[in-house]
């Protein structure tokens, strides 16, 4: 299947407060983000036309602008009105939204005070991250040779663009060695989470996921431990190290895009979807669709 590069796409943009053509949403190469990474996105996904946790999502862009040090000339409300409406020009029933803000191109070096700050917003079509045949068994993870950083090395609590290196290399090499995806440590050598997404192991009947001090607490990780709980399903965070993957007999992502993927292996680790993992990945598909519900005001 020929695969369609995303700069060569019909439809629309929102860029900087305007709708454009899909193929005029267009950036110098002398621009700030790309050659010193001040840019932040989110990733966010449409349901029956509606993007779910719309205003944790926006929320977040802002802040993880602000942890980097540039403020983004939108309000969250005007974001969010202008993702409702890039969904609404393209026609969007299910799909995919990605929000990003960078620096402009005004001064190039590493001080970047008086770059104008831009803001745009993408949607389209797509489908599951993983292949439903892989969902259905449980992906494959490979431990990653890059660690998550410390927090007093990199902004870690930002979805901050320059973050994505690592996940992106690490991500390449499981590929090439036949996994799905890399699951990374953090600093430390504890447990993190994947490439792009949140990780959790039933042990003993429990939920443990990592506690979030060095990378993303993810939005599709706090729904899924609020609908866990429940259930009546205890939810554990805490530190957790590499050889308890040996006491684990479930083992699942979390994510925008990954929604709720089971695992079904890490390195030599073996694992089963189970009960836990679809009881989470059936509540979770049900919460997402599930109708907005109107308030006094509307």
């Amino acid at each position: 299947m020929a695969i369609i590069p995303f700069d060569d796409r019909d439809g629309s943009i929102w860029l900087d407060g305007r709708m454009v053509p899909w193929r005029d949403a267009k950036i110098h190469v002398l621009t700030h983000g790309l050659h010193y990474a001040s840019s932040v996105f989110e990733g966010e996904r449409v349901y029956n036309g509606r993007v779910f946790k719309l205003r944790e999502h926006s929320e977040r862009l802002i802040r993880s602008a602000e942890i980097l040090g540039f403020k983004i000339p939108f309000t969250v409300d005007e974001i969010d009105a202008a993702t409702e409406a890039v969904i609404a020009a393209n026609n969007i029933v299910d799909g995919y939204v990605r929000p990003v803000a960078w620096c402009g191109s005004e001064m190039m070096g590493v001080g970047a005070q008086h770059n104008t700050v831009h803001l745009a917003i993408a949607t389209w079509v797509w489908p599951s991250y993983f292949s439903p045949e892989a969902k259905l068994k449980g992906i494959r993870l490979q431990t990653s040779a890059w660690a998550r950083p410390a927090p007093n090395t990199a902004p870690v609590h930002s979805k901050a663009a320059g973050l994505y290196m690592i996940c992106t290399m690490s991500k390449h090499a499981a590929e090439a060695a036949g996994y799905h995806d890399a699951m990374m440590l953090d600093y430390r050598g504890q447990i993190a989470e994947a490439t792009g997404a949140n990780i959790f192991l039933v042990i003993d009947g429990k939920l443990h996921t990592p506690t979030p001090d060095c990378f993303l607490d993810g939005i599709t990780r706090r729904t899924v431990m609020d609908l866990a709980r429940a259930k009546g399903i205890e939810v554990i965070e805490r530190a957790i190290r590499p050889t308890e993957l040996a006491d684990a007999t479930e083992v699942f992502l979390t994510g925008t895009a990954a929604e709720v993927t089971p695992v079904g292996e890490i390195d030599h680790y073996r694992f089963t979807p189970g009960r836990i993992t679809e009881t989470l990945m059936d509540a979770y598909a049900a919460e997402v669709r599930r109708p907005a519900v109107a308030t006094a005001a509307e």
